[in-house]
């Protein structure tokens, strides 16, 4: 008969598509021996592999656990051969009652944060309250778009503390939710009360879901008062500042704002290229300089990008035998490019590097000889022939020149820049990716 853990997999299965079962879930191996009714423990490959379970799959592989034996475990995640955790193992007593999935990740450290002008005034502001919790900037609120490193930033603070030997509590508005509703079911608010107003750091995240949420709104704000008075630390994250959550009471916002709000904004390309260095650093990837600026550059937004990014490259690279080269990477990653490049018009390449470079689209059509305007003119009539079916006679007749002639010799200069000037090349690369995801105006 199967254990529990391979029949958790096999129920995992049937509810995730065929490629990340093949890829992540079947190189999974459950530690029977290791695992008790409150910790589910599977060993793995590599980190790589480690990382993305834990992330996308732990809370799941948590619940199929419960459905099948009414114990929601810790799911912790080993590399095989070594007893060190991961980035998914508990860090904390087993003993310790937290909201279920609320486990701080060992490798959001400080030193693993990649800063830029995009997070600096964030990175400050935790490092401050990680130096002097409950004194400074309590409440602290990071927000900021999907994947910017909010959670890496808040959960740093936490292992800080974690490591002085005060208590922690990290969870999200969810959790907190579902945690308040059991504890009244079953009439232990008092269980409830202590363990949320009597740690030393409360860590909560997408605090926006609190919106329109009366009575969990009522007992956050008794919790957050508990433990601003006792000066106990508060960090928050969300995906927008105080003032624009809607569907929350104005005196959350009030004392939300009463501390100090900091935004993380999306990492230019400078940074992204620094964070994906230090991904391979810590997954232990091997990439050159070109896969790793061709990486940054077809990134968005969301840095959580990355570590699917390397897990595909280096799942790819050792099923094939073969080293990941820059033709090898943009292979592998050609139909994800492929899918966001159907729809891209030359109104919407104008559109984007105007944008990008501050210029109106009416003045890259425009006659003027202007330096800065001749280059985003360049730049978008080599991003409309390379991204569209459009002709050079069409192109020359959409930007006003007397034929195509022109065009081509501003795809040469283009080309020839981008043969001779890496940093131009990744420039235009990554605008190249922008305009794959932009949206019309």
């Amino acid at each position: 008969m199967n254990s529990i853990g391979k029949q958790v997999l096999n129920a995992l299965k049937g509810e995730i598509n065929e490629i990340d079962y093949q890829r992540y879930i079947k190189q999974l191996t459950y530690d029977e021996s290791e695992s008790k009714s409150n910790l589910a423990v599977f060993r793995v490959p590599n980190a790589l592999i480690a990382n993305w379970v834990r992330t996308k799959f732990a809370d799941k592989i948590a619940h199929l656990f419960e459905i099948k034996t009414n114990i929601k475990p810790t799911v912790s995640i080993l590399i095989q051969a070594s007893s060190a955790p991961t980035s998914a193992q508990n860090t904390a007593p087993l003993n310790m009652e937290r909201p279920s999935g609320s486990l701080l990740n060992p490798s959001y450290t400080f030193q693993n944060f990649v800063v830029g002008d995009s997070n600096n005034f964030a990175f400050i502001a935790a490092k401050n309250v990680s130096e002097k919790p409950g004194v400074v900037y309590n409440p602290l609120f990071i927000y900021g778009g999907v994947g910017l490193g909010k959670t890496h930033l808040m959960q740093s603070v936490g292992n800080v503390m974690l490591s002085q030997g005060k208590t922690v509590i990290y969870t999200s508005v969810e959790q907190f939710l579902n945690d308040f509703t059991r504890h009244l079911s079953n009439r232990t608010m008092d269980r409830f009360k202590d363990k949320y107003r009597k740690c030393d750091l409360l860590l909560i995240d997408d605090i926006q879901f609190l919106s329109n949420k009366n009575q969990i709104q009522e007992e956050f704000f008794h919790t957050f008062d508990a433990l601003r008075n006792e000066n106990k630390q508060i960090i928050i994250t969300s995906d927008k500042p105080p003032k624009k959550i809607g569907g929350l009471e104005e005196r959350l916002k009030s004392r939300f704002e009463s501390g100090l709000v900091a935004d993380i904004q999306p990492p230019e390309l400078e940074t992204k290229i620094e964070i994906i260095k230090k991904k391979c650093e810590i997954n232990r990837v091997k990439l050159d300089r070109e896969v790793i600026n061709y990486v940054a550059t077809i990134i968005e937004n969301n840095t959580r990008e990355i570590e699917g990014i390397l897990s595909k490259l280096n799942a790819y690279s050792q099923l094939m035998g073969v080293d990941i080269t820059i033709e090898f990477a943009r292979n592998v990653l050609k139909e994800q490019m492929a899918e966001k490049r159907s729809n891209i018009t030359t109104d919407l390449i104008m559109e984007t590097v105007a944008k990008e470079l501050n210029i109106k689209p009416s003045e890259i059509r425009s006659k003027s000889r202007n330096s800065n305007i001749v280059y985003a003119r360049r730049i978008a009539i080599y991003l409309s022939r390379s991204l569209t079916p459009n002709s050079m006679p069409q192109l020359a007749q959409y930007f006003g020149m007397k034929d195509h002639t022109a065009v081509s010799h501003t795809m040469k200069k283009i080309q020839e820049l981008m043969k001779n000037d890496e940093d131009f090349r990744v420039k235009i690369e990554e605008l190249s990716n922008k305009v794959s995801v932009a949206t019309p105006e």
